[in-house]
Parts: structure tokens; sequence; C-alpha cells
């Protein structure tokens, strides 16, 4: 059976000896991006294309660009007869290991994995992943990934990861078909619950009076005691959204010392401490606690932050006029829906990825391409705002003519190449509605609903949410794998 290992055993005694070689040989090696979260455009290291139910994998790499000596683990990758190869197959999951996961990079890393630089940082897609791999692949809409070229007679250290969610195994050798295909037992390819099993993006989430995401995050597996007040331990930090208009209730907290979200949006170092940071909406806007905080969340962005915001956290972006945000949709103040079908955007590669994995995942249980919701709002018409350039924001799911799920890649006004962060606003309650979980109380008590459980709108959550966690790559080209070191 799989186990889970540290180290990458006995193909680093082969390293050593052949350091010397290596070296020599450095120029054909390539070099370890610590900080990159890839899967978008690199080249040298991918084949093939992704469609939504084909394979993605890597090219593997062989004994050096330059001709000379293996290094580690490309000493154990063999040629097959008739065009063969020996291969692992599998599906990557949500930390629940129930929710199959789009566009996750899978591959053998050929030394120690680099931690992690804390804070926030600009992520760039197109390069080697820490480890030096020797092959990579991502998987399609239906979470399944085919890695080839797989080192042989040793145990196989293997990583998943999506952004900076990251998490390393090890395949026995035994489990390794030469020049034949061997499957991985799902649950050591789903992303990691807690510390101890691999790393999880550091989170701030303010809580809301009529959102309860809090909970969202439990039920995607993130173990209760990875989710703690920002003094404590945990990789999730939870800050109370208080609400001081219409008589609203405030969101959850963990205990009467939890902070309020001013204490983290007021803070603008405190913000670049965090990989990701959701705001559930809190029933009003309380813009009296924003307005000055808003160039902090913009510089935050700008600077590759990722930002999820829920119904009126809009305010955000809209709010006041000369908000260079504003840009990105074009704002009403429509009325409430109880229930609807939304419709998933399909213009874009990365739209018809959507599409196919909700129906994969169990968010299109009736019709593909729709995804029945509840506690919808409407607040948002189109995007982008009229005149602004059309690449300014990419709507995802929509009702009739108005968005309900929308994203953009910040700095706005910049080359594409220049962006690093990205911001989500979704204009529905999405762990509101029909669930059982209090969007106000003591944390995590508040959260009733069964974990795993995910409604269809909280999956399609969970698509956008790894897509936010994801370097920022280009949604109308279908994402390659990143590039092997050779």
């Amino acid at each position: 059976m799989a186990r889970l290992q540290t180290a990458l055993g006995t193909s680093f005694v082969v390293a050593a000896l052949g350091a010397l070689g290596a070296m020599l040989f450095a120029g054909g090696c390539g070099s370890d991006a610590d900080d990159s979260t890839f899967g978008g455009n690199g080249s040298s290291g991918s084949s093939g294309s992704s469609g939504s139910s084909g394979f993605v994998n890597g090219d593997g790499g062989s004994s050096g660009s330059s001709g000379g000596p293996c290094v580690g683990l490309q000493c154990n990758q063999t040629s097959c007869s008739g065009g063969g190869t020996t291969t692992l197959t599998g599906k990557v999951y949500d930390p629940t290991g129930t929710v199959p996961l789009y566009n996750a990079v899978v591959y053998v890393p050929n030394a120690e994995l680099t931690p992690f630089t804390e804070g926030v940082t600009c992520d760039k897609c197109g390069t080697a992943p820490s480890g030096n791999p020797v092959t990579t692949a991502i998987t399609n809409a239906k979470g399944e990934f085919k890695l080839e070229n797989v080192p042989v007679d040793v145990d196989v250290p293997l990583v998943v990861q999506i952004g900076r969610w990251r998490r390393k195994v090890t395949i026995p050798a035994a489990n390794v078909t030469k020049c034949g295909t061997a499957p991985i037992d799902g649950g050591l390819t789903r992303l990691p619950r807690n510390k101890a099993e691999g790393e999880i993006p550091k989170i701030a989430i303010t809580t809301g009076g009529a959102d309860s995401l809090e909970c969202f995050l439990r039920k995607l597996g993130i173990d209760d005691a990875e989710i703690t007040e920002p003094s404590g331990t945990g990789r999730v930090h939870l800050y109370q959204g208080k609400n001081n208009e219409d008589g609203q209730s405030d969101g959850s907290r963990i205990s009467k010392a939890t902070p309020d979200g001013e204490a983290l949006w007021n803070d603008l170092a405190k913000l670049k401490q965090y990989d990701m940071v959701i705001l559930s909406c809190e029933g009003s806007e309380n813009n009296d606690t924003k307005n000055a905080a808003k160039p902090n969340l913009r510089a935050y962005l700008d600077a590759g932050g990722r930002v999820f915001a829920s119904h009126f956290h809009y305010t955000w972006f809209k709010n006041p006029g000369d908000n260079p945000l504003r840009t990105t949709a074009s704002w009403i103040s429509g009325g409430d829906i109880k229930s609807a079908d939304m419709t998933v955007d399909t213009s874009f590669a990365k739209g018809l990825a959507f599409k196919d994995w909700l129906v994969e995942a169990g968010g299109s249980p009736k019709t593909p391409g729709l995804v029945p919701a509840t506690d919808l709002r409407t607040n948002v018409a189109s995007v982008p705002a009229s005149g602004a350039p059309a690449d300014t924001s990419r709507r995802w799911l929509s009702v009739g003519d108005n968005t309900k799920f929308y994203s953009f890649n910040a700095p706005l006004g910049v080359a594409a190449d220049q962006q690093c962060g990205r911001g989500v606003y979704t204009d529905i309650h999405v762990s509101s509605g029909d669930n059982a979980d209090s969007s106000g109380g003591t944390f995590p008590n508040n959260c009733k609903s069964p974990k795993p459980g995910l409604s269809p709108q909280e999956k399609a959550l969970l698509f956008l949410l790894m897509d936010l966690a994801s370097c920022i790559q280009d949604d109308n080209v279908p994402p390659t794998p990143p590039p092997v070191v050779k």
C-alpha cells in the first residue's frame, strides 16, 4: 500500500555520487523557481492539449539537455519498446477526497521542495515548480492525470499542487509498472487537510451576517485546528465581520478575542501576510468601516493578492465613484431572487472546462451548463463596465443578462504579463440559502451542514477558489503542464 514519506529515498544517493557531473552540466539543468505556482504557458515540458476529457502530460525528460550524465531520478527513467512508457494515472481531489479538481499539477521532483515564502508575492505561470521535476502533468476537467516517463525500480516521490496548496507523497517502487500503467489511490492525491499532510495557503476570512463562508472551508475538508484566530497557529485566520447598518447580525467568531474585519483591511502590511482574503457578506455595505481601507485592498491585489468577495462586499469594487475597480462591472440595484439556474459562460477555454467539470463534480445535477442556486442578488448587470476594455473582467456564471460570478486580474490597465493579482466576486450568498449553517454565532458550532456535502453553488465556488489560488494565466487558452528540468 502506498505510504507517505518525507524523503526522496535512495535516488538522492545516486544524485550525490553524480554531484560533480551535475555541476559540470548545471547550465542544462534549468533553475528552481521558489515561489512559482506555475501551470500556465510553459512549453518546454509539455505536450498534447487540455481537452475537457483528454489527458495533458509532460514530456518526462531524459539524461540532461546537453548530453551530460543523468542526475538522480533521471537515471531511473527508461526507454520502452514500441513507443511505450512507464505511466501513473489517477485523480486529484479536494481535501475531503470526494470532489475532483481541474488544472492541478502533478509531478515527480528530483530534489527537495523549497518552502513557499510567507506573504503575498507576484507568482508567474510557465516556470518549473520547486524540486527540479523530471516529469509533469495537469488534471483535466474530470480531475484525471496521466504522468508518463515515471522513474522505475525506486520509490517515486509525487507532488500534487494547486497554487500554494501542495502535498508530497511517495509511491513505492513495487506500485510502479515498468513500461506499463499503474493507477494511484485517490487518498494519496487529494490536497492536504492540515500542515502535517502538506502546505495550505495562508488565508484570511472575514465572517458575515448574511453568508457563512467559514463553514464552506470546513466542508472543503480543512481541519478545524487549521481555522483559528490570527494569534493562533492555523493556516486560516478568522476575523469577525461587523454590521452596523439596518440592524443586521454580526458574523460568527471563535471567541470574544476574535478581531473584527477592520483589524485586517485597515493594515496593508497585515493584508500582505496572506495569500488569499475571503470576504463573507455582512448584510450591508458598512462603508464607514471600509472607505479608508479601500486603497489598501487595491494595493494588496496589485501586489499579487487574491480576493474573493460575497455580495455586499461589492463595495470594495464599486464605491466610491472614482474607485478604479468600478470599471470591472456595470453595477445596478436589483431585487432578490430566491432560486434560479445559473448559466456557465462557455465563450472561453476555461469556461468550457468549467462546464464539463461541474458535470463531473455534481454541480450541474440536471443539465450540463446550468447550476441550480439559491439566495441570489442582483447588483451586477454585465462585465466589464461600459467603455472599459473587454479584457478588464471575465464573466463565469449568469442568470439571464445579469452576472453572478465574475473575475478580474490586477493591476488593471497593464499588460497581461504584468498582472499577478486576482479578484472574484459573487452576487449570491454562496453558503447560505437552503443549508443549515448559521452566518452568526460561535465557530465552528454555527456550521451545521455535514462535511463533505457541498451544494451545487458551493461546488461552483470551489472551482473558482482553486482557480483563484493558481497563478495568473490566459483563460482563453487551455492550460499546459509546467516544464521539466533536464
